[in-house]
């Protein structure tokens, strides 16, 4: 059979969300059933002439529930089954889900095959879902080739409604809509309408020297965010920052990367950096960049922060996990920080 006549190989991941939740006819709740009547709500499914196989979380899990050890069973059945399939599809919840696509991007070192994340804001069984058609367009986009062969999406991506981001640069941003994520410093990886239109220079490609694909299963879980408000009392910050086992920090800053610059907190801040605690710099701000700019955020990076640049929250945070969980200490851990790994983050 030729390349283009091969029926391409995906395989579902079901972690549970609402994607796959029911009503319950007494209590009206949402609870999650079983997988295989989530195929038989989606009868067009049929249609693609793929071979799609499944995997389920048991017992499917509220996507508040996630927690490193969840992206490690995702990321093992990916490594386990890699060889086999052209693409995997996950279900998730949306709460976390940027959180698993950060994570999972970094934990898939050399990935070269397509891992689309997406679920829906109403349950499949509704009249009005969004989930059979963010389902089907993850499948054809897990499937999606060139005339090679070669699979056109090589990343960790999130599909919702009409685009695709990639995942390390997603962030949640509507509770109510159907488009509820997007990527506010990284244009779309695709746009969908009538159809699919990838946009290949947005796509994410390793070079051509990287080796095969190696998981990493490691993630420290001794990290936290910090999030700066007017009023922040000195006590409570010095009681955070002297967290017994953290390691690292997300400090959401204001604007470009602005703090009070007041003696006391810069000096709360260059007494942790001086403890071996990595501090990270991250804009509170869902667009733009943490940049030296203003003297509060020179004084910043004097005490030894890391500017984060562009990265989201989520990411950062889970590469946080991911470099500590590598075993790296703390001057490696904020080097690596200031570079991108994956894409996750603007080179300048």
């Amino acid at each position: 059979m030729s390349e283009s006549n091969r029926q391409p190989r995906i395989m579902l991941i079901y972690t549970g969300g609402t994607i796959g939740m029911i009503e319950d006819a007494v209590s009206h709740s949402l609870r999650p059933f079983d997988f295989s009547h989530l195929i038989d709500n989606v009868p067009k499914i049929k249609m693609l002439n793929y071979v799609i196989d499944n995997i389920s979380f048991n017992p499917p899990i509220d996507s508040s529930d996630m927690n490193p050890a969840h992206w490690v069973q995702i990321a093992q059945a990916i490594e386990r089954h890699y060889a086999s399939y052209d693409g995997f599809v996950v279900l998730h919840g949306t709460d976390t889900m940027a959180y698993s696509a950060s994570a999972l991007s970094f934990m898939l070192e050399n990935l070269r095959k397509p891992v689309i994340i997406t679920g829906s804001q109403l349950p499949i069984g509704e009249v009005r879902t969004d989930g059979e058609e963010n389902l089907i367009t993850a499948l054809q986009i897990a499937a999606a080739a060139d005339r090679h062969g070669t699979p056109l999406v090589q990343e960790v991506a999130i599909l919702f409604e009409n685009y695709l981001w990639r995942g390390n640069r997603s962030t949640k941003m509507s509770a109510d809509n159907f488009n509820a994520f997007k990527s506010n410093n990284y244009p779309s990886l695709a746009k969908i309408g009538l159809g699919i239109n990838f946009n290949e220079d947005a796509l994410y490609r390793l070079p051509h020297d990287r080796g095969p694909l190696r998981c990493h299963y490691e993630l420290d879980r001794g990290v936290m965010v910090i999030d700066l408000f007017p009023g922040i009392e000195r006590h409570i910050l010095e009681h955070q920052l002297a967290t017994p086992g953290v390691k690292g920090i997300v400090l959401k800053t204001y604007g470009a990367g602005n703090a009070p610059t007041v003696d006391w907190f810069n000096e709360a801040i260059r007494r942790a950096v001086e403890r071996g605690i990595v501090i990270l710099n991250v804009t509170q701000c869902v667009n733009g960049a943490v940049h030296k700019r203003y003297a509060s955020g020179d004084a910043l990076a004097a005490s030894g922060v890391v500017l984060g640049r562009d990265i989201t929250v989520e990411a950062a945070i889970t590469k946080m996990m991911f470099l500590f969980g590598m075993g790296l200490d703390a001057s490696h851990v904020r080097r690596a920080l200031s570079h991108p790994i994956c894409g996750e983050m603007s080179q300048n």
